[in-house]
């Protein structure tokens, strides 16, 4: 079986820096999957190899088969990013950031159809964000931006979701929502990867994870992952005594 998301002996560099170092994982669809380490650990790197947006100096990547590039460009891989990469002061409501997930779907004129309209009214409402469509979007909280740029991957129909720290700065209930909405898309068969520093949230959340420092350590079920021996390779200290340094 085609895997959803397939990295095979990834190596990237930047310059002299070494971001990932001969990366292999395998995330099958209908999965979520948390990915954790420390900052500087290559999360973002892989990422954006996953994306197509870097191309590793060694290996591969395949999105269900294909190349993420390509992957991307058909709209199958949805991205929601950390806040710190959005301008929330660009002037654009809610409803436009989730219009933005149905540009592959119109061509280039971008004119907006029907099927466009009605495929944001039903992702907004999903992530309980209807009321405040015409908001502009700096001006949500925090976990309403999350839910927000989810709603743009689900109205772009994404099979493969990609969130990076989507729980930093989030209130408990959009927490909740969130994990519901992704549950929900996984077991409509589509594939989620969970870049995250909340470890209370993954056995809630996921399926599996990995633990990352610039290779993959472990990949297993969550509770095997969140042992304290397992995540003392990546964090190097005892979790034990200084869990609240890593979560």
């Amino acid at each position: 079986m085609t895997a959803a998301i397939e990295v095979q002996d990834v190596t990237v560099r930047y310059g002299e820096v070494l971001a990932l170092d001969g990366v292999s994982l395998r995330v099958d669809a209908g999965r979520v999957c948390g990915l954790i380490g420390m900052n500087g650990s290559g999360k973002s790197s892989l990422f954006r190899t996953i994306m197509g947006m870097i191309r590793p100096d060694r290996g591969r990547v395949r999105i269900d088969g294909a190349d993420p590039a390509a992957a991307r460009k058909r709209g199958r891989i949805g991205y929601v990013p950390q806040s710190e990469e959005v301008d929330w002061a660009f002037p654009v409501s809610v409803r436009d950031v989730v219009m933005m997930g149905r540009y592959g779907h119109q061509g280039f004129t971008r004119r907006i159809c029907p099927a466009d309209r009605a495929a944001v009214a039903k992702a907004l409402e999903r992530v309980e964000l209807t009321e405040y469509a015409d908001r502009q979007i700096g001006q949500l909280s925090g976990g309403q931006r999350k839910r927000a740029f989810v709603a743009r991957g689900i109205a772009q129909g994404a099979e493969v979701l990609l969130l990076d720290e989507p729980f930093a700065g989030v209130d408990k209930r959009s927490e909740a929502t969130i994990v519901r909405l992704l549950k929900e898309l996984a077991a409509d068969g589509n594939t989620v990867l969970v870049s995250t520093h909340d470890l209370h949230a993954l056995p809630a959340l996921a399926d599996e994870a990995i633990l990352l420092m610039r290779r993959v350590l472990l990949h297993a079920g969550v509770d095997e992952v969140l042992k304290p021996e397992n995540l003392a390779m990546a964090f190097g200290l005892d979790v034990l005594d200084r869990e609240e340094d890593v979560a």
